[in-house]
């Protein structure tokens, strides 16, 4: 029986010389492998109070909308600096190269909804730790946090559990 790391692939030295990319475009387009993905990651949340989903840039846009809409709820978008119109909020965060932000509409959470946060990839935390922030700047509770794929290594699991969250993932990979 296939697993959800089965339709994963790896592409070797992309974007960089020793970086061995999980790609999950080929999950994506298998429709049991993106179902099973989908309905992993719903499942750990069944019968709990959500009231949005946030899908981070870019593969969260699609797990989010597909969570979000098995669930009949809204969703909402972080996104990389400037790709959102109207007002936002933003949070810098330090990558491996330099820095980023990550921006939210400054009206897409209320205070006290419960926030399931959701990605393809955790490695270092550093864009999820950005996105937590945002959120908790708003006043969204985050009940959550799921992924496809854990890069361990990298320590981004730890990183969130450190802030107090609950970190779920459907299967790891070891290396960069």
């Amino acid at each position: 029986m296939k697993t959800v790391k089965d339709y994963i692939r790896t592409i070797v030295d992309f974007p960089h010389e020793g970086i061995l990319f999980r790609d999950v475009t080929t999950l994506f387009s298998d429709p049991r492998g993106f179902r099973m993905a989908i309905d992993q990651m719903l499942h750990p949340y069944a019968g709990m109070q959500i009231d949005k989903v946030v899908g981070l840039e870019a593969r969260g846009f699609i797990l989010g909308g597909a969570i979000a809409h098995q669930l009949s709820l809204g969703f909402v978008p972080i996104r990389k600096k400037g790709k959102l119109p109207g007002a936002v909020i933003s949070e810098e965060y330090t990558l491996e190269y330099g820095e980023a932000t990550m921006e939210i509409h400054d009206d897409a959470i209320k205070a006290g909804e419960r926030i399931l946060v959701v990605d393809d990839l955790l490695a270092t935390g550093g864009t999820a730790e950005a996105s937590i922030k945002l959120i908790e700047r708003l006043g969204g509770e985050i009940i959550g946090c799921s992924f496809i794929i854990d890069l361990p290594e990298l320590g981004g699991r730890k990183r969130l559990e450190n802030m107090g969250m609950d970190v779920k993932v459907l299967c790891e990979f070891e290396g960069l």
